[in-house]
């Protein structure tokens, strides 16, 4: 991980206020502004004349006709428009100004303030210029719920509405019906919309298709359906108005019904189009698409931009990129399709080079780079994508601080969250259930379970827990908790405050391939058939990585086969699926098919095919050599940590550790821990002493990122006996808070896990193992195995180093396993969340001697067959 300071990056408590909502901004830079006087407009208000030579010198336009400007009154209206149009305030200010100077009759230019203040942004303003009004006409009314509803103040447009109605004097109009209705659906405020749907019949304004088409808006597609059926008259809108409330509500097979429908009366519009296409399956979109080069709305530039969204989601980016270059006339919305698309294709220069060109950015166009640096994993600029928007005045919404949370859920860092976190909280954002559930999210990502905990525990009841549930689920697993993740998920089912759907799925499913518990995966597998889950891609890679998880090796190779559909995932995880078994040949034969079928690798494909030459025969070595040396030429993909690591174990299996130290030497950057680790664990493997000391040395001289490095040091030093270096390295973790997640093997017996640590004491039946572990002891070491106490890496005495090593906690679930056993001819099936040591793995070996049974043992490196004192790794691991 970069070095990076994080407290200068996100100085939140700092940081001023996000501005207001909707804040209006000028369409034309002031420079470009006629040159208004305010002085002379004061001047003008005292004798209400303006002169028309005057406002032609100062209008924009040449067209400008004498014959217009008739009056004072007339020339104000012009500088209202004039005003909006270039969001000058004071200009409107100075009319209003004026206006109040007026003593004849002046609602009608008082309606052209309000509507103009509001348009600016101003609904104080408005209300005082509505207030001066001695008689407020229909108008009146109308402008101010219509403004008060654009501007997200729907309470106080229906307030206005009520006003209206309460002082009895002026019945509305259909445009009165069409604002306050929008207010209803904007709000919420279903039941009301209801009620005024009622007036609307009763004042009889069913007729206008105007109104109706707003009452179509309000309900939910069923409804909609009855209003449209009974429309004396429609229009396009009419049409336009149900296909997207079916579009909306998923219903794609019915709107497409619908449109077929319209094709016979009604010409579809560029409206129509893109409603269609934002929820067109792939088929339908490229029907669309010719259609739309047929009836000529291939320049409508909502229709275009459509198109991109609609190629950018079925991943066609020489479509996108051609439309784009098509296209005769762009404008903002295009730009933030195309950055939304290339982040889409993981093209993020791309898209950020498209933000450039921008001239007016806005907060959708922000937030589109922000979550598709969220989405590529670029966490730390998506943040300073969000410092910038707030040093810039860029209004935030939920989407901007959703995205903003989970980019430092991808930092991982715990204070970094405590600042986010304290930023939605001081704003009041923290209780939005969005970002409610990505703040949860975000702590069970930068260790902080107990608040994430918390949070979960107190999750408001009239809010869907089931994402909430999700994220905890999906935390419980990164964070290296299991079993807990097991218990949330049965309680949760139980309460029924989890869906389950394929992300619920596909985390249950991680969690029983983590803990080996195939019984559950078999259930879950079933659900996933009844319910139809099962031609979701991503849920059936998982059952192939959970089936090879749990020994069933010939299980994930069937859920492979019979998927419809494949990714490179499913190819990856086969391929996984193989080496887990130390099955090189099996997975070469993968990558060969692969190929054939011209499938193109990833950088992950590559790293799972050379780790599979570690388990063929030595006379490859030579085609692996090949294929990593020319990955950049052949595949286009550089040589990175995980290649090289895994390159270098391949050398060292075979006992090439020259070789594999040159490579090491050889690297284009700096090596990574984990490559020289891979070397030394093939030192140890050939008892090559002093290469062992050569890349310890380099180890050491590394400064560790995590808590894995700091615990390989520390082992370093405590094999070498440097207590107190090791004790140092130590305390520098908790210093940093990391923690050691502690090795510890497992048993699944009974639908249960039973888990142990070394010298675990916990267990219900801790003394019937320890009796039977006494006893399996004697008997291996009467068949000739010998305690290697080199594995115990504490200072104590040669005695307690074979008590500490009697009791490591792969011995006590092997013992556990073999007592509980009901079906003597099926094999012991023990898991490890980290390498078993040399000792246990001798161990193992003499006890499938001893009880004449096959033991399995999954640790991190994959899976151990033991049958008569034999490993299937060959002791090479």
């Amino acid at each position: 991980m970069a070095t990076v300071n994080h407290h200068c990056l996100l100085n939140l408590p700092h940081i001023p206020p996000p501005p207001p909502i909707n804040r209006p901004k000028p369409l034309l830079p002031p420079s470009s502004l006629p040159s208004l006087s305010l002085s002379r407009l004061s001047s003008l208000s005292a004798s209400l004349s303006l002169s028309p030579a005057t406002i032609r010198k100062r209008s924009p336009s040449s067209s400008f006709e004498r014959e217009e400007i008739e009056s004072a009154v007339d020339g104000f209206f012009y500088l209202l428009r004039l005003s909006s149009q270039h969001h000058d305030v004071e200009v409107t200010r100075a009319v209003h100004a004026s206006f109040l100077k007026l003593r004849e009759e002046k609602t009608k230019l008082g309606n052209a303030l309000i509507s103009t203040y509001l348009k600016l942004g101003l609904p104080r303003d408005a209300l005082l210029v509505f207030a001066s009004l001695s008689s407020p006409s229909v108008v009146s009314y109308t402008a101010l719920i219509s403004g008060f509803a654009r501007l997200n103040l729907e309470i106080k447009a229906l307030k206005v509405f009520f006003k209206m109605r309460s002082e009895g004097l002026i019945e509305p109009n259909e445009y009165t019906f069409v604002a306050v209705l929008n207010a209803c659906a904007r709000s919420g405020r279903f039941s009301l919309g209801v009620q005024i749907h009622g007036l609307i019949v009763k004042s009889g304004f069913l007729d206008s298709v105007f109104v109706c088409n707003s009452v179509m808006s309000l309900y939910s597609s069923g409804d909609a359906r009855k209003v449209f059926d009974e429309m004396p008259k429609r229009d396009v809108a009419s049409w336009n108005t149900l296909i997207s409330c079916l579009v909306k509500e998923g219903l794609f097979g019915e709107a497409f019904g619908l449109f077929c429908e319209m094709n016979r009366v009604e010409e579809a519009d560029s409206f129509t189009v893109s409603t269609l296409l934002s929820g067109s399956d792939s088929m339908r979109g490229r029907e669309l698409h010719g259609r739309v080069i047929r009836v000529g709305l291939r320049q409508e530039l909502s229709v275009s931009n459509a198109l991109i969204g609609f190629y950018a989601k079925y991943g066609d980016v020489k479509k996108v990129e051609t439309l784009y270059e098509m296209m005769s006339v762009r404008d903002g919305f295009t730009l933030t399709e195309m950055i939304t698309a290339y982040m889409a294709f993981g093209m993020v220069d791309s898209a950020v080079e498209m933000f450039e060109k921008i001239p007016e950015k806005n907060t959708i166009s922000y937030n589109a780079l922000m979550a598709g640096f969220c989405r590529n994993g670029f966490g730390l600029k998506a943040l300073k994508l969000f410092i910038e928007m707030l040093l810039r005045g860029v209004e935030l919404t939920d989407f901007s601080l959703t995205s903003a949370v989970d980019a430092c859920g991808l930092v991982s860092e715990k204070k970094l969250s405590e600042q986010i976190h304290g930023f939605c909280v001081k704003f009041g954002c923290a209780s939005n259930p969005c970002i409610q559930t990505a703040l949860l999210d975000m702590c069970t990502r930068c260790e902080r379970m107990t608040d994430a905990e918390e949070m979960f525990e107190q999750w408001p009841c009239n809010l869907n827990s089931s994402k909430a549930t999700t994220s905890m689920l999906g935390g419980y697993f990164r964070n290296g908790l299991p079993e807990k993740a097991l218990s949330l998920f049965y309680r949760t089912l139980k309460e029924e405050k989890l869906v389950l759907d394929e992300v619920s799925l596909t985390l249950a499913l991680a969690v029983c391939g983590t803990l080996g518990f195939v019984e559950m995966g078999d259930q879950i597998h079933g659900y996933a058939l009844k319910d139809g889950f099962f031609n979701d891609i991503g849920l059936g890679n998982s059952l192939i990585s959970m089936y090879s998880k749990c020994f069933r090796f010939s299980d994930a190779v069937k859920v492979f086969n019979t998927m419809r559909e494949h990714d490179l995932v499913s190819w990856n995880s086969l391929l996984s699926c193989y080496i887990l078994q130390r099955n090189g040949d099996e997975a070469l034969a993968i990558w060969l098919r692969m190929n054939k079928e011209g499938i193109k690798p990833d950088t992950i494909t590559l790293a799972l095919v050379i780790s599979s030459y570690r388990y063929t025969e030595s006379d490859k070595i030579s085609t692996c050599r090949d294929l990593f040396r020319s990955m950049e030429t052949v595949y286009n993909i550089s040589p990175t940590t995980e290649h090289y690591t895994a390159f270098v174990r391949v050398l060292g299996h075979w006992g090439l550790l020259e070789e594999a130290e040159e490579t090491v030497n050889s690297m284009p950057f700096h090596p990574e821990v984990s490559v020289l680790r891979a070397l030394l664990d093939s030192c140890r493997v050939h008892s090559n002493a002093s290469m062992a000391k050569r890349v310890a040395k380099l180890i050491l001289s590394a400064k560790p990122d995590n808590p894995s490095e700091y615990i390989l040091k520390s082992n370093i030093y405590s094999a070498s006996g440097l207590w107190h270096r090791s004790e140092t390295i130590r305390e520098e973790m908790r210093e940093r808070r990391y923690r050691k997640h502690p090795s510890r093997s497992w048993i699944v017996h009974g639908n249960a896990i039973h888990s142990f640590h070394a010298r675990d004491t916990s267990h219900p039946e801790e003394k019937d193992v320890y009796s039977g572990l006494e006893i399996l002891i004697m008997e291996c070491l009467k068949a000739g195995y010998e305690p290697n106490t080199e594995f115990v890496l504490q200072e104590v005495d040669e005695l307690t180093k074979k008590s500490f090593l009697f009791h490591h906690s792969a011995k006590l679930a092997l013992t556990y396993g073999i007592l509980t056993a009901k079906n003597q001819r099926e094999p012991v099936r023990v898991v490890k969340n980290v390498m078993v040591c040399g000792d246990c793995h001798e161990f193992y070996k003499y006890v499938s001697v001893v009880v004449k049974r096959e033991v399995v043992l999954r640790d991190s490196s994959g899976f151990h067959r033991f049958v008569n004192g034999k490993c299937s790794c060959k002791d090479l691991w």
